[in-house]
């Protein structure tokens, strides 16, 4: 029983001091947290101007887009030119079939000889009969007769003339020619494929302009003015900005999204720019002056749902850390203005003040730092 109850106490003394020695090691942990310091980089507050735009994806266009289409359903007999083949205004760009319209003039070309020779041989009728009844010897009632016989052949001449033009035109139509000068962007057939009047045989662009075609929410619209400055980036030619200007904005919005459509144009003179390509437009609709200006990499973004009855509204506060001491402060802003580079704030810092740029995201309220680069001085 005694050799039981002295297993039992060393038992316990044993445990106890376990307890203690790993109470020890975490005040020691925590204390070294308390003492270690993040390293970070940081910038002074500056006042100054931004300019304000307002930032959409659209997609580019030719300024002038042409489909040709061939009004005679038939087969193609020559494609004269492909895609990227620049062509003049009234270029032959392909030939259709036309056998069937052929013989369609031919006959309506007979049909007027022969009308045209009874009308001669009624008009030389009808001025006999003329001069028989200037002479009385022809009746009013029998005048009236040839004169009807007249304007009927007349009129039968003039039908088959019109038909011959008809038929030529339509023979015309079986030499298709290009409507614009530009280059051809797209080919839809070839050589030996029935032509079909729903489909056309090409499409033909000027691209010395091109424009970029956008939607835009109903909140911005007050914003937008016809003349405002844009400038367009491409992933093609990343780091290059093309200017252009905004020349249209919907006058109605669409009824289901609410949006209007918006376009933006700009000049393409080397024609880098294709339609079809993705771009980011941004147009510039004032400017906000004298303002704290925070790069929006020094940032933290904190967003929060709020609402009010059955309305829901996203709230998004901004964040940022400033440098006072060895301690780094976590402070709100009052942000007056947003874009994808900067944040410009109203309050909650203060021209000079030092914030962290770089090691914020390690950091907490009140957090010991060590200032490891600051821009803007020598390294």
């Amino acid at each position: 029983m005694k050799s039981k109850m002295s297993r039992l106490m060393l038992y316990a003394a044993t445990l106890s001091a376990a307890v203690l020695m790993a109470g020890c090691s975490d005040a020691k942990n925590d204390a070294g947290e308390e003492g270690e310091k993040v390293p970070v980089e940081v910038a002074s507050a500056k006042r100054q101007s931004v300019v304000r735009s307002l930032a959409y994806d659209g997609d580019i266009e030719a300024e002038v887009e042409i489909q040709v289409y061939s009004k005679v359903p038939d087969r193609i007999e020559k494609m004269l030119v492909d895609v990227g083949d620049r062509v003049r205004q009234g270029d032959l760009i392909a030939r259709v079939r036309a056998t069937a319209i052929e013989q369609a003039l031919r006959q309506a070309e007979a049909a007027l000889v022969a009308a045209r020779s009874q009308e001669a041989n009624v008009r030389l009728e009808y001025e006999r009969s003329q001069r028989l009844f200037s002479e009385n010897a022809l009746s009013q009632q029998q005048l009236d007769a040839i004169k009807t016989q007249f304007d009927a052949v007349v009129a039968q001449s003039e039908q088959a003339e019109a038909m011959v033009k008809t038929a030529r035109s339509q023979l015309n139509d079986a030499q298709i020619t290009s409507p614009i000068a530009g280059i051809v962007a797209t080919r839809n057939y070839e050589e030996g494929d029935m032509a079909a009047p729903q489909q056309p045989l090409y499409a033909i662009v000027q691209m010395q302009r091109v424009k970029v075609s956008f939607d835009v929410a109903e909140s911005d619209i007050g914003l937008l003015k016809t003349g405002q400055a844009a400038e367009v980036r491409v992933k093609s030619y990343p780091g290059r900005t093309f200017k252009g200007t905004l020349v249209e904005i919907s006058p109605v919005l669409d009824r289901m999204t609410r949006m209007a459509h918006v376009e933006v144009l700009l000049d393409n003179p080397d024609f880098v720019l294709k339609p079809g390509m993705f771009a980011r437009v941004e147009v510039r609709v004032g400017s906000v002056d004298d303002v704290v200006v925070i790069p929006r990499r020094a940032i933290i973004e904190s967003s929060s749902l709020n609402q009010q009855g059955a309305r829901k509204e996203v709230i998004t506060n901004y964040y940022v850390y400033v440098v006072s001491g060895d301690r780094a402060e976590q402070r709100k802003l009052d942000v007056v203005y947003v874009n994808h580079e900067f944040v410009a704030v109203s309050s909650g810092v203060a021209e000079g003040e030092r914030f962290v740029t770089t090691g914020h995201h390690a950091l907490r309220d009140s957090a010991l730092v060590v200032v490891t680069r600051e821009e803007g001085s020598a390294p």
